[in-house]
Formats: C-alpha cells, sequence, structure tokens
C-alpha cells in the first residue's frame, strides 16, 4: 500500500531504490540487494512501500514481514514471500518447478508433506536456491523484486536463506530489499547477516547497497507537521514536534494526528500539551489509549498480538473467546484508532503498536493466552507445529498431553528441515517435565536432533540418556552408535571407541552387539594414533574373515576388514574379495546405503576409498557417483555433498585426471566452506587438493591451499584422507623445503609402522623420504625404498610395484636402473594411474636418453594435466638435442 504521506528527506533513499530498480529492469537485468537499516520508526516501512509503487508496473513483487512473536517460527518469512505464488501453479507443474528438489523442499514451504531421510538444512536452502533461481528466469519479463520488512524478526531458518542467497544475487534478475532494525538483529546474534554475508560473496557478483536512515531534521518536521495542520502551524509548536518526537516519523505522524483528533490548534499556547499527546501514541500511553476503547476491543487486541502476523479474526475471535459479530466489531474500532489494519488477515499498523499491546497483557494471562492459542490452531487442524510457538510459552506444569504435542512438533520440524526448532520444542519438554520413564527416550530425540548442527550438545544429551532408565535395548545400541559419531565429528575418536566398548560389554549376544562392535572397529581405526593397531586387526581378521556377508552386521565387519586391510598393505586380491561380499552386486545393501541412518554414510565411504587404493577405480567412482546422486536427491548439501566431490576428487586423483580432480576438490572445499570451518571434510580435501596441485607442478598454489586451512600439524584425531603428514612432507620437498620434510616424512614412518601400515599409495612417506635421503644418506635412502619395494610386492597392486621399481631405480647400476624403470612403466601401464605411469616415463626416458620416449611421456603428462612433468621432460628432450 503507497503510503498516504510523502516521505521527508529520503531523497538520498529513493535514488538508491529508483537505481536499483532501474538496473533490474534494464536491458542487462542486474540484480542486487538493496538493505536499509534503522531504528524503529524512522520509516523503513514507508520505504519498501514506496518502492513497492515505483516498481508495480515494471516488476513482479513478493512481500514478508519478520514478527516479533513469530521469530520461533521455521521457514515463517520464506513462507510468506513464496507461498503465494506457487499456489498459483497446478500441482504438476509446481513439481516440475522444483524438479530434483521437490522431495526436500516443498515440505519446508508446506506444499508437501515430507517423505524419505531427514533433509540437511542445506539441503533446504539450496533448494530455496534452486526455485527462486528458476521463478527468476521464468519471471525475467517482469523482473522479481522480494521485498522483506523486519527482517529482524525473521525467523532463523529464513535468515540463513537470505544470508546464503543474497551472497548471489549479482547472477540472478532479482532484486531483494531488506529492512531490518541494527540493535534487534545484533541482539539476536545474527550480525547483521543480511548484508554482511552477501559483502563477503566470494564470487564478486553480489551487488549490495546498504542506507542507514536517519531522523527527520527540525525543518522536515516542520513540514510534515504543516502538510497535515495547515500552514498556519507556526515555528515554536512545530519545532516542539520535533522535540517530542526526536525527529522519528512515525511518532511525528501520531503526534500530528492526535493534534486533529483533540482540534488542538498548531500555535504557540499549544506546544506544552504536545509531550502528554506524545506519550499516548506509544508505550503506556497507546495502552490507555486501547483501554479506553472498550474491555472487548482490548481483549480482542490481546489475541491479535498473541497471534502475532497474518492474525485470522475467527482465530482472534475464539481466542478471545467473543463471536464472529463482537470480533467485527472489535477490528473496526481498533481500525479506526489506527491500531490495526486491513481485514482478514489483520495487522498492526506498526510493529511498535504490536510490541505495545503485547507487553501490556499481565504475564499471567499472556501464557494463557499462548497456551489456549495452541489448543485453538491445533483444534483448527493447522498441526503441532504450528501450535508448537505458543506451547514454548507456557508454563511448565507436568503436562503429558503438551510433552507429546511438543514431541511431535519437534519430528515435524526435523522432516522439513529445521533442526533448531526441534531442539527447542525438546528442550521446553524436558522443562514441563516428561513422565520419569520418558526422559531418557525424551533426551534420545534431542541428541538425534542436534547431531548435526551440534556435536557437543548431541554428545551431553545421549550420555544424559545413557545413564538413565528408560532406553530399551534397541535405543540404546542406536544412542551408543550416534553419541560415538558426535564424539568422531567433535575429534573426540578416543572417547567414541570407548564408549562404544563400554556398551557392547553389556549388551547380549545378536545384531545389536554386532553393531556396536563394528563400530568399536570403524572408531578404533579411524584414529590418527592407537596403542595397539596390530592387536585390533587380529582381533578384526579372527571376526570377519570367515563372514559370507549375510546380513549388515556381517556387511559392515566385512567392510572395516577390507579397509583395514588396504591399509596395511594386504594382498589386495583378499581385499577386493572381502569388498565384494560387502556388497550386493557391487553396491550397498539395504540400510547401508548413503543415506540411511541405522549404519551411517561412513561404511559404503570405506568400501569406495579401498576400491580407489586396489587399482578399482571404476568401482570406486561407480560408488561414489552414487553417493552424489544419494545426497542431492535426499537434500544432503552439506558437509556430506562435500564429502563425495571430494570423494568424486580422490578418484581423479589416482586415475591421473588431475584438472578434474582439482575441480571436484575445490567444489568440496567450496560446500565445506558453506557449512563451518575446521570440519574433517576440509582436512580431506585439502590434503588431496595440495596433492593434486603439487603432480601438477602448482606448488605455489598447494602451499596457498595448506595456508588457508591451516593444513599441517597438530593434526585432526582422525586420519586424514590420504595420510596428512606424508601429502605435507611432499608438499616441502616440492618447495625445496628439505630438512622440513625429512622430519614430517619421518614422523609420518614412526607414526605408521607400528600400526603396520605398509600401503605405499596411501602413505608414500618412504618412497618420497629415500629420495630425500638420497644425496645425503644414500645408504638409508636405498634401504627404505627395498623395504617399500617388498611391501608393494606383497600388496600386489600394479600402481603400487610400479612407484617402488620406480624409487629403487634411483639407487640401482644405470643398466639395473633401466630395466627396473621399463618394469615401473610396464606396471603402470597395466594400472589405471596415468600420472605415476607418465612419472614412471619420463625418469624412463632420462635414463635410456630417449627423445622419442620423452615426447611420449611429455604428451602423456600434459593429457593428465601435470604440467611441471610435461615440462621436466621438455627440459630433458632439449638436454638430449644439445647433447647430439
Amino acid at each position: 500500500m503507497k503510503p498516504s504521506r510523502p516521505l521527508y528527506e529520503r531523497e538520498p533513499e529513493l535514488d538508491a531504490a529508483a537505481k536499483a530498480v532501474d538496473d533490474l529492469c534494464g536491458g542487462q537485468a542486474v540484480g542486487g540487494l538493496l538493505v536499509f537499516s534503522g531504528e524503529a520508526g524512522l520509516g523503513k516501512t514507508a520505504l519498501l512501500a514506496e518502492i513497492r509503487a515505483m516498481a508495480a508496473d515494471r516488476c513482479t513483487i513478493w512481500s514478508a514481514r519478520g514478527g516479533e512473536t513469530v521469530t520461533s517460527v521455521p521457514f515463517h518469512v520464506v513462507r510468506q514471500l513464496l507461498q503465494p505464488a506457487l499456489d498459483q501453479f497446478p500441482p504438476d507443474e509446481t513439481r516440475a518447478l522444483f524438479g530434483d528438489w521437490y522431495d526436500t523442499t516443498a515440505p519446508a514451504l508446506g506444499l508437501a508433506e515430507p517423505r524419505g531421510p531427514q533433509p540437511d538444512p542445506q539441503g533446504v536452502r539450496d533448494g530455496l536456491d534452486f526455485v527462486v533461481a528458476r521463478l527468476a528466469s521464468r519471471l525475467s519479463h517482469r523482473p522479481l523484486l522480494l521485498l522483506v520488512d523486519d527482517a529482524h524478526w525473521a525467523d532463523g531458518e529464513s535468515l540463513s536463506w537470505l544470508a546464503s542467497f543474497t551472497a548471489r544475487l549479482g547472477e540472478l534478475p532479482l532484486l531483494v530489499v531488506q529492512a531490518y532494525r541494527p540493535q534487534e538483529m545484533a541482539e539476536r546474534n545474527a550480525s547483521y547477516v543480511a548484508d554482511r554475508e552477501a559483502e563477503r560473496g566470494s564470487d564478486g557478483h553480489s551487488a549490495v547497497t546498504r542506507v542507514a536512515l536517519r531522523a527527520l531534521t527540525p525543518d522536515a518536521t516542520a513540514e510534515l507537521a504543516r502538510a497535515a495542520l495547515g500552514e498556519h502551524a507556526d515555528d515554536p509548536f512545530c519545532r516542539e514536534v520535533w522535540a517530542v518526537t526526536g525527529g522519528n516519523p512515525y511518532e511525528a505522524v501520531e503526534l500530528v494526528a492526535k493534534v486533529q483528533d483533540q482540534e488542538l490548534a498548531p500555535v504557540e499556547e499549544s506546544a506544552g500539551q504536545l509531550r502528554e499527546l506524545g506519550a499516548s501514541a506509544r508505550g503506556s500511553g497507546l495502552v490507555a489509549r486501547l483501554e479506553r476503547l472498550g474491555t472487548n476491543a482490548n481483549r480482542f487486541a490481546w489475541a491479535a498480538a498473541v497471534l502475532g502476523t497474518d492474525i485470522s479474526q475467527e482465530l482472534a475471535a475464539t481466542l478471545a473467546g467473543m463471536s464472529s459479530a463482537e470480533a467485527a466489531d472489535c477490528t473496526a474500532r481498533l481500525r479506526d484508532a489506527r491500531i490495526v489494519s486491513g481485514f482478514d488477515p489483520l495487522e498492526f499498523v506498526h510493529p511498535l503498536i504490536a510490541t505495545a499491546v503485547y507487553r501490556s497483557i499481565p504475564p499471567a494471562t499472556r501464557t494463557a493466552m499462548h497456551g489456549r492459542a495452541a489448543w485453538a490452531i491445533t483444534r483448527a487442524g493447522l498441526g503441532a507445529a504450528a501450535a508448537s510457538r505458543h506451547l514454548l510459552e507456557v508454563h511448565p506444569d507436568d503436562d503429558q498431553e503438551l510433552v507429546a504435542q511438543l514431541r511431535e512438533a519437534a519430528g515435524q520440524h526435523l522432516a522439513v528441515g529445521a533442526p533448531e526448532a526441534a531442539r527447542r520444542c525438546l528442550e521446553r519438554a524436558l522443562e514441563e517435565p516428561p513422565r520419569p520413564k520418558d526422559r531418557a527416550v525424551l533426551l534420545y530425540e534431542l541428541g538425534c536432533a542436534t547431531l548435526l548442527s551440534s556435536p557437543p550438545t548431541t554428545v551431553q544429551h545421549l550420555r544424559a540418556a545413557l545413564d538413565m532408565p528408560g532406553l530399551d535395548d534397541g535405543l540404546r545400541v542406536d544412542a551408543t552408535f550416534r553419541l560415538a559419531a558426535a564424539l568422531a565429528h567433535n575429534n573426540q575418536l578416543k572417547d567414541a571407541a570407548l564408549s562404544l566398548a563400554a556398551e557392547a560389554a553389556r549388551t547380549a549376544p545378536g545384531p545389536g552387539l554386532m553393531r556396536l562392535q563394528a563400530a568399536h572397529f570403524m572408531w578404533e581405526g579411524m584414529q590418527a594414533n592407537e596403542d595397539d593397531g596390530p592387536a585390533r586387526s587380529r582381533r578384526l581378521t579372527r571376526n570377519a574373515d570367515h563372514l559370507k556377508g549375510r546380513d549388515n552386521s556381517e556387511r559392515a565387519l566385512l567392510t572395516l576388514r577390507a579397509f583395514d586391510a588396504m591399509l596395511r598393505g594386504e594382498n589386495a586380491q583378499l581385499i577386493v574379495d572381502l569388498c565384494e561380499r560387502a556388497l550386493i552386486d557391487g553396491s550397498p545393501a539395504r540400510g547401508l546405503g548413503w543415506t540411511d541412518s541405522e549404519w551411517g554414510f561412513e561404511l559404503p565411504t570405506m568400501v569406495g576409498i579401498t576400491y580407489a587404493f586396489t587399482d578399482q577405480l571404476d568401482r570406486a567412482e561407480s560408488l561414489f557417483g552414487e553417493a552424489v546422486r544419494a545426497f542431492e536427491i535426499s537434500g544432503w548439501s552439506g558437509a556430506h555433498l562435500a564429502f563425495a566431490h571430494t570423494l568424486l576428487g580422490m578418484v581423479h586423483r589416482r586415475r591421473g585426471r588431475l584438472a578434474e580432480a582439482e575441480g571436484f576438490l575445490r567444489e568440496g572445499l567450496r560446500l565445506a566452506d558453506r557449512v563451518g570451518s575446521g570440519l574433517p571434510v576440509h582436512w580431506d580435501a585439502a590434503c588431496l587438493l595440495i596433492d593434486t596441485l603439487v603432480a601438477r607442478g602448482r606448488t605455489a598454489e598447494a602451499r596457498e591451499i595448506a595456508d588457508r586451512y591451516h593444513f599441517g600439524p597438530p593434526y585432526p584425531s582422525a586420519m586424514v584422507l590420504p595420510d596428512g603428514p606424508c601429502v605435507l612432507g611432499r608438499l616441502l620437498l616440492a618447495e625445496g623445503r628439505k630438512e622440513g620434510a625429512i622430519a614430517e616424512l619421518e614422523a609420518a614412518g614412526a607414526a605408521l609402522e607400528p600400526r603396520e601400515r605398509f600401503n605405499g599409495i596411501w602413505a608414500p612417506w618412504a618412497g618420497d623420504l629415500a629420495r630425500a635421503l638420497a644425496e645425503d644418506d644414500p645408504g638409508r635412502a636405498a634401504h627404505l625404498a627395498a623395504r617399500a619395494r617388498v611391501h608393494a610386492e606383497r600388496f600386489g597392486t600394479d600402481t603400487a610395484i610400479g612407484e617402488a621399481l620406480r624409487c629403487v631405480a634411483l639407487f640401482a647400476p644405470p643398466q639395473e636402473a633401466e630395466q627396473l624403470l621399463a618394469d615401473a612403466v610396464r606396471h603402470l601401464e597395466r594400472s589405471s594411474s596415468a600420472y605415476e605411469h607418465a612419472l614412471a616415463r619420463v625418469d624412463y626416458g632420462i635414463a635410456i636418453g630417449s627423445h622419442r620416449e620423452l615426447a611420449r611421456a611429455q604428451k602423456q603428462a600434459m593429457a593428465c594435466g601435470a604440467e611441471g612433468l610435461a615440462a621436466r621432460a621438455q627440459s630433458a628432450r632439449t638436454s638430449i638435442r644439445s647433447s647430439e
């Protein structure tokens, strides 16, 4: 609605808005973010109304507004923005518009019932990005303008989406205009997310304009007063209007309206009465004015304030305990008094009025009204999630029905990707409190709800649940399994293993015990350091080698045994056989898939990694491709999808497709960066990217990644993929920092050898250390190379043998070295490791002085994307020509 009065001293703000709208509607259709900030009453809402009016003939305009009493309602602002527009599409067209994101995102907008795995909040945000981007493209003839008022009161889920989405607005024909109060935004610990996040957009495309509103000057206030009261309003009177209101436009308008209502002469003699009139427009004065409208109007206004925004007149009438006719009469009186506007739904004229009315309700009455509102919403069939914001405000009273409603609401919030809303419900249910026999289950549910967002909180709740009676055997096993996962994600792998061992000791034989044992083996083996790795490996061998893979417990143990055997460098054929027993027709069994919650995604990951390091790259790539699809379909586009891209990057690195590997690994880091910092996936993706960049000959870029992600000691308690110290040692060698490289590689060997982890492709410390020592300590270097060859031949893959032979050749007489390198080339040619094959060919070409062999090696290096290796081959060719 266009403001009824002109906007005073808002020319810079209107100019910024006009430019943004013109840019959006121009030939280039440049989108962006326009942010107005200012304290209450400075005219942010009026500015948004003016922008709506100026863009009405050229843009498609959708709007939303945050509300002080609905900040706990997940996706409240997003739904206001998108639901009315999407409701216009037929169901089949809506589904087509969402594409693969329908099952993930449509439930968050209230357009579909949730189904499938619990969505990752990042996935829901990505789905919203996709849908809004498609809508923006469809509406390019009338570009899309999104108006968000009172963003400081937007729910957390909508704020998170706005923060990430507005960072890429420069890419879309879409303008977002937001208005908020900076102090309230800061108090919500949002750090002004709306514009700050956009400013940090890494691609540099985001167009952000920020405008801070100021109070009106005395001259502008006088102009406003005379526009309403007439030119005869004298200077002392107008000056007092400014003094009473502080130049706040809302308060000035209200004060002038009161002057008109009181038929007060706008002259100096009346100025003394303005302060009392001004008080009646806000705070206690407004409350007194409301009370003068009568008991019914006052009670109806209270009901409206409790309901918050988009106020249903019927629901407000139910809450106020009055008939529809009485509610209509109250609405008319409140509208005449400039307290509410609209018909059905109703809105308060200004957020300041809503706040004043809500805070005027006696606390006990307000609490009771929230309880009645929850009852009315439930009776209307709107569901537990809709009622939950009111249930959160009710005082604890040992009400088991309320506990059940909050648990139901938490489940509904989780199903649409709002774990923080679920957490609030479950924490409030604990305060009720639940019956003693239900408390442990409630703590278990709370721990599960916070697993992705706060592993330390999950640990606290699950430990508490396990320490009290109430969990049956199945839930105890699941709670312990999830506790271990949370501890592992919190870099506490040793504690994870100890928790599993303790619960296994009290669990009867059966599938539950096998699940605990498998998880225990997994988290023990994933530690960067452990007390007796060989003993664990022997126990795992005894437990797994005879298994056929008849159920998921057996398949889990077979997976862990295969992964451990790969790290140890046991016979590769045996390892592949273990993997095949762990799968069904080459894929994870039902219940062991990428998004199955009972076992977690770690087990199929371990199968794929094992394949990748046993020269079974086709199988690894197939598994990790399934992971990407499964995570995308399920909306798991946070750390899970980042890890899947990292794993595909690892496969391409092993294949020698270095450019492709770099692309996947950088994408993995980008996705991980959206989730947080210092995550396990950051370590893995950075490690692999550093290794890939070193292979490409781009050492400076590798160092930049290492510095940016703090790659180096102290390492996390979980192992890094592949071995972190080995990769850092390789980087230091490439930088010519031999002394540091030797120290890092020797430390890697000292950690790995006692654990009998001899896979030289996973952890190539021995070969790289031999190269580093070749000049200063050739005897020790040759011994290291010879031992690495023994382990490689025991492992038996062509990649491992070829790499070991290439290293041994460094310390052999020339004629023997030529033969060793020829054998290395032959083995690596049979493998899928194109980069290592190119390395061996370059070494072989140099050893035999063959221009032709080096030309072939150079071509292969270029095909791999190894520019540094290609340059080395070219240099060697030039040297041969010179000598000829």
